[in-house]
């Protein structure tokens, strides 16, 4: 399993034959994806170009029902414990929505509803995309997770500090932060490292990280 981080919270995987792109909005889409996943319909995790760029012949979208619209092409939507299979690699949708993070008082930037994370699984292997989320009590029970996607930034999502407790929680093989503004990834891999076994790795836009 290849993954490449194209910037934000968006991702390239290759695994179990297929090529998937998660949360599309930056980067280079130069291949056609099978499978393209949104976790919800802000123009940072579903931008109509870029789906249109990574889409060919066959690629399923797998979003909210709220992007259809969006993108102008129609999508398959997981509810939070529903999957989907393609060939050898299961997506699985998982909740995200913030607890702490809020637009105005009372109204979160992420309701519980609008978006998911996805866990996908393939070789043997299983990456879990977080999506735009606060640490929640359903992250506890996600286990034997290989590589964690996880926003760090801030603002609308996890800072440095939720971002180290959610991950020490799910206890990954290996972490990486993304959805970075202007926090320092350094510090939430201090913060990781310094409490548990999780391994946390560092990428720059472009990078690959091997599975």
């Amino acid at each position: 399993m290849k993954l490449k981080w194209l910037g934000h919270a968006s991702w390239k995987l290759k695994a179990g034959g297929k090529i998937i792109y998660i949360d599309p909005y930056q980067g280079d889409y130069d291949e056609k994806a099978d499978v393209i996943l949104a976790s919800h319909s802000h123009s940072d995790h579903c931008e109509p170009s870029k789906v249109k760029a990574a889409s060919g012949d066959g690629t399923v979208v797998v979003a909210p029902a709220d992007c259809a619209d969006k993108i102008g092409a129609p999508v398959r939507s997981l509810k939070p414990g529903e999957k989907a299979e393609f060939g050898e690699v299961t997506v699985k949708a998982v909740e995200a929505y913030n607890v702490k993070r809020f637009r105005s008082p009372g109204v979160p930037f992420h309701p519980r509803g609008l978006g998911v994370g996805y866990v996908v699984k393939a070789e043997g292997k299983k990456v879990y995309h977080v999506g735009d989320s606060d640490y929640i009590p359903e992250m506890d029970e996600l286990k034997d997770v290989d590589v964690l996607l996880i926003p760090s930034g801030g603002t609308y999502t996890m800072d440095n500090e939720d971002a180290a407790e959610a991950t020490v929680a799910i206890n990954p093989k290996t972490a990486i932060p993304v959805h970075i503004w202007d926090t320092d990834p350094r510090e939430y891999k201090k913060k990781v490292e310094a409490a548990s076994d999780v391994k946390v790795v560092i990428l720059k836009p472009g990078d690959t990280f091997d599975l």
